[in-house]
């Protein structure tokens, strides 16, 4: 079977400027690149390195926050509503800018009561702004275990949330890594929420290494992903555990 694949360039090829990181992906034969937060590098020169390559966006995250102090998204935090929507404008700007095609909004660390109502109405605010320029908003749930005190953690919340939105641009970004480093099953949580979903990553369950070991067998999930009707890129946010290059024999397996 003939999968497409993206390379976040939040994890891969960080030696090189993003630019070049996008012309390495390239070459490496990855098929689309995603973003975590490259608001450091002009547009500009982003854009160039694109049309040079060819190469679709994916998406890109939210600003994360005042990282020193804690922050991890905005976007569900009670009393940083300005914040938040300062956040997403950033966001959705640069998206437009580089032709990106969806926008992770980052919900941040937070347990108070307050805080779904706060995310819904953020989502409705991220969605009707990206609407003319038909851009999907994505929401993704994260393990507690690296993300401890995040919001979101289950796709069945993501799903209630997206219902509650209200909106039809909002869908859930499903993190294979994720989902299997909370220990549940990929593909019942894939057939399960499948009509909310709007991108799939992947990485070794539990280092979040190069996709080629651990609890999860990439080779026998990602075709059943793709006959279950997923038709986007697969993702390749892992955290390679040596140089990038010096781990992308499984993409090579799979050509």
């Amino acid at each position: 079977m003939s999968l497409s694949f993206s390379a976040n360039l939040g994890f891969l090829w960080t030696e090189l400027s993003l630019p070049d990181a996008v012309r390495a992906a390239k070459r490496a034969g990855f098929s689309a690149v995603e973003l975590h937060w490259p608001y450091a590098t002009d547009a500009s020169d982003l854009k160039q390195a694109l049309a040079e390559t060819d190469l679709p966006v994916l998406g890109l995250n939210t600003s994360r926050g005042n990282v020193e102090n804690g922050d991890f998204g905005l976007s569900a935090l009670p009393g940083r509503e300005q914040d938040a929507h300062a956040a997403i404008d950033q966001a959705l700007a640069y998206a437009v800018e580089i032709g990106a095609t969806a926008v992770h909004v980052m919900a941040g660390k937070i347990a108070a009561p307050e805080a779904r109502e706060t995310f819904i109405a953020n989502l409705r605010y991220a969605a009707d702004k990206a609407k003319p320029s038909g851009i999907t908003i994505l929401i993704e749930p994260i393990n507690q275990h690296d993300a401890p005190g995040y919001f979101l953690s289950d796709n069945a919340t993501a799903s209630a949330l997206i219902a509650e939105a209200g909106r039809d641009n909002i869908r859930i970004m499903f993190d294979c890594y994720h989902v299997g480093r909370s220990g549940k099953p990929v593909l019942e949580e894939f057939e399960a929420h499948k009509h909310n979903i709007g991108h799939v990553q992947f990485a070794a369950v539990p280092d979040r290494g190069e996709p080629d070991s651990g609890e999860v067998d990439f080779s026998a999930v990602l075709p059943k992903l793709a006959e279950g009707g997923y038709r986007g890129h697969f993702g390749a946010e892992y955290k390679p555990r040596g140089t990038t290059e010096a781990g992308l024999g499984w993409l090579a397996a799979w050509r």
